[in-house]
């Protein structure tokens, strides 16, 4: 036997056990039908909220900016990689976000994996909500502090941690996504937030799923809960809502400063490209100035859940567009995703480990550029293809 041979075996049992997920491949740009194996599909699991991917004044930004700065940094931020762009950018995500400051990170998770650990080491403590994204948990263990590990959306579970554990730490930090991806459920922000200044805890909050989709024009979590100034760290991407890529995080000026000198991927990793810098800035230039894609996005969301729950799907306890169905077992999950895609609609399945045992769904994802007869139609495919599998 190969020492390799165990990756095949590994596959092997995926396969056999119905978590073998296929990575489709597409033809065209993001957008309310996309091109697979050359066919058309509805696409309804991209995380392109507002239909900004392929937006022309987004696009015209990014080719402008490379004919100016070129196609990429070409080095780390500390070293030579920071241009003008970085640090406009920068600056219209703090006044975009009511912050001091903030500092750009080459994706989300980067933005809590370096950020994470340089807020807390071995002698502190971290309060993690339970169903926190896979960064977040890649990052407090990148810290080497102590994870208490809280139920979700509770803030009286998290007091009673708090209340125990508090005092053996120097440090504490409550780490909390802000809308949880897999359920397109809301952390009880102002709850939480409270308890933490209670226990002289700092705050940070992952809101990754709630940037331009929460609050005034989508300027997130802690708007939509009027917090400003109460949380201590908000950490974003550009790569959801926004449609480019990136990541970044946002607090007091001292703390943007802190974190320049010791965020790892800020020092060991090559800047963002100028043509993503500028496209992000004309995203969030179009957020701001205009909620009319956010307000067809919640349109769509709560017409396209209404549809579903019509037909006899459960789409769990969803407050944001996220929109799980509700399946349960892997492989009738899988079977679903696969029958759909069959019949032309795009929709990925979410299985075992991504979600619990016996809590497999399929995520659907409305946006902004999805017509009413786009999310009929789906809705007519989960019928048909629900009622031929025998699950509703």
């Amino acid at each position: 036997m190969g020492k390799m041979d165990w990756v095949e075996e590994e596959v092997r049992v995926l396969k056999e056990t119905g978590r073998y997920i296929p990575i489709r491949t597409l033809q065209t740009s993001q957008g309310a039908w996309v091109k697979i194996d050359g066919r058309k599909l509805l696409n309804l699991c991209s995380n392109n909220y507002l239909g900004l991917a392929n937006n022309p004044e987004v696009k015209k930004a990014m080719h402008e900016a490379i004919d100016i700065y070129g196609v990429g940094a070409g080095a780390v931020r500390s070293i030579a990689g920071t241009m003008e762009l970085h640090i406009k950018l920068e600056e219209k995500i703090a006044q975009f976000k009511h912050m001091e400051s903030s500092l750009v990170y080459q994706g989300g998770l980067l933005a809590n994996l370096g950020t994470i650990p340089a807020l807390v080491g071995k002698e502190d403590l971290v309060f993690s909500e339970e169903l926190n994204h896979a960064s977040i948990i890649d990052g407090v263990r990148l810290s080497s502090a102590k994870r208490v590990v809280f139920s979700h959306n509770s803030a009286a579970d998290l007091e009673a941690k708090l209340k125990a554990e508090r005092s053996t730490g120097k440090k504490s930090l409550i780490v909390t996504d802000g809308v949880f991806s897999m359920d397109g459920d809301i952390a009880p922000l102002k709850e939480e937030a409270e308890v933490g200044e209670k226990y002289e805890s700092m705050i940070y909050v992952d809101d990754a799923h709630g940037e331009g989709i929460l609050g005034d024009h989508g300027r997130g979590i802690v708007d939509h809960f009027k917090l400003t100034g109460k949380v201590d760290i908000e950490m974003g991407t550009f790569s959801k809502a926004v449609g480019v890529m990136g990541g970044f995080v946002a607090g007091r000026k001292e703390l943007i400063d802190y974190l320049k000198q010791k965020a790892r991927p800020f020092l060991f990793s090559s800047a963002l490209n100028p043509g993503e810098v500028a496209a992000i800035m004309k995203s969030i230039e179009i957020m701001d100035r205009d909620d009319s894609l956010l307000k067809k996005l919640w349109n769509n969301s709560e017409f396209l859940k209404e549809k579903l729950r019509n037909i006899g799907y459960n789409t769990g306890r969803s407050k944001t567009p996220i929109t799980p169905v509700m399946v349960g077992g892997e492989k009738e999950t899988i079977d679903l995703s696969k029958t759909l895609y069959e019949e032309g609609v795009f929709a990925s399945p979410i299985v075992f480990p991504t979600v619990a045992k016996g809590a497999a769904r399929i995520r659907l994802m409305p946006s902004a550029v999805h017509s009413r007869e786009d999310l009929k139609y789906a809705g007519d495919k989960f019928e048909e293809v629900g009622k031929k599998l025998k699950l509703i």
